[in-house]
């Protein structure tokens, strides 16, 4: 079955909140995750409502057992899931049934202001573009996804981190105006700072378009609302020297992945030595309160989401492992950004790029500068 009904969830009609259509069954630790996440929000946020797109029969038990979820959802009956396997070009073809479908199409009709799922990212971005379509002037979406730093904030942002394995430099330069918008209203920076993720940080390295995206990032700052530091490395990632790491798919998506795995063996190495002696669990007792300071500073649950930039709608992605705890953040980040108005100034900056001289065949005419 596809969607019941169009009536936007009583609970949210009139009273000004905003609504998250959810990917109820996507995930792997299935929709008891998912609506748990749903209730930490609901119970931090009276300002949110949701619909749930699933199996009816499963969702209904495991809502009654949520008081805080009571009259803020609504259950909009899909009988089809997409699987964490299952190939885009199938979902595209045969998955109008589907919850991960539904939730997206909820936000396509504006009965919701976002999108949250924890399934297939390469199913979830292929229905994204072709249900809610890529905004005027974007060649390709991105996914942007948040990096524990010693910024004052404590985080960096990073993009592409998975979206599209290939990047030029017409892209890298929307990645970083796409980038700014975000930080802008997702992190609250008024004026970003954007560094270009190369192999080093001189000039003269780097394959060709990043050497032509280095002069275009330069060049627009005025622009783009953004100051430019150049050309960043792997460990500035998690650096106070930049906001936004500006990089192709492929890259940012090996570079995320190192990054939580490295995250995992340290919290792994550090339980296994304070095990290791009957001192050694002493010294953990006392350490206690710095320890659980730095497990939550490093916790991926807690920047738990990727944005697809680039959509005419805020579609966030969650990790497909995700607890309640980071579902929750995934909401509260689809939140923040539909309750900003993101996505409409996000359109807004890119169509304000869109200036004479911002086309390869003008830079080739040019030898690859923007007059």
């Amino acid at each position: 079955m596809g969607v019941a009904d169009s009536k936007p969830p009583r609970s949210t009609a009139g009273s000004g909140r905003i609504v998250i259509s959810v990917d109820a069954m996507g995930g792997d630790r299935g929709p008891a995750a998912v609506i748990g996440g749903c209730a930490m929000s609901a119970s931090k946020n009276p300002d949110i409502g949701f619909i749930l797109h699933g199996r009816r029969d499963e969702l209904e038990p495991l809502l009654a057992r949520r008081a805080q979820l009571k009259d803020r959802c609504e259950i909009r009956d899909a009988e089809g899931v997409v699987t964490m396997d299952a190939k885009p070009s199938h979902v595209m073809r045969k998955g109008k049934d589907t919850s991960m479908w539904n939730a997206i199409e909820a936000v396509r009709s504006g009965e919701a202001q976002a999108c949250v799922s924890c399934g297939n990212t390469g199913a979830l971005m292929a229905v994204s573009m072709v249900r809610l379509r890529k905004l005027d002037g974007v060649n390709r979406p991105a996914i942007a996804c948040l990096w524990p730093s010693r910024n004052p904030g404590g985080f960096n942002m990073m993009l592409d981190v998975g979206a599209d394995v290939r990047a030029d430099e017409d892209d890298l330069l929307q990645y970083a105006l796409m980038g700014a918008s975000y930080a802008r209203n997702g992190l609250g920076l008024e004026r970003p700072r954007i560094g270009l993720l190369n192999v080093g940080t001189e000039e003269h390295k780097g394959r060709a378009e990043l050497k032509v995206a280095n002069e275009m990032l330069e060049q627009r700052q005025a622009l783009g609302s953004y100051d430019y530091v150049g050309f960043v490395e792997g460990g500035d990632i998690p650096s106070d020297r930049v906001d936004v790491i500006v990089t192709d798919g492929f890259t940012g998506n090996v570079a995320l992945k190192t990054g939580e795995g490295t995250a995992g063996l340290i919290r792994d190495f550090l339980g296994e030595a304070f095990k290791a002696t009957p001192l050694s669990r002493i010294a953990a007792l006392l350490a206690m309160t710095s320890l659980r300071r730095l497990s939550k500073r490093i916790d991926p649950r807690r920047v738990n989401g990727g944005v697809f930039l680039g959509l005419n709608g805020t579609v966030v992605k969650s990790h497909g492992s995700a607890d309640a705890t980071g579902v929750s953040a995934a909401i509260k980040l689809a939140f923040k950004l539909a309750q900003s108005g993101f996505n409409q100034r996000l359109a807004e900056r890119l169509a304000s790029a869109a200036l004479p001289g911002n086309d390869p065949a003008s830079r080739e005419a040019g030898n690859g500068n923007i007059e």
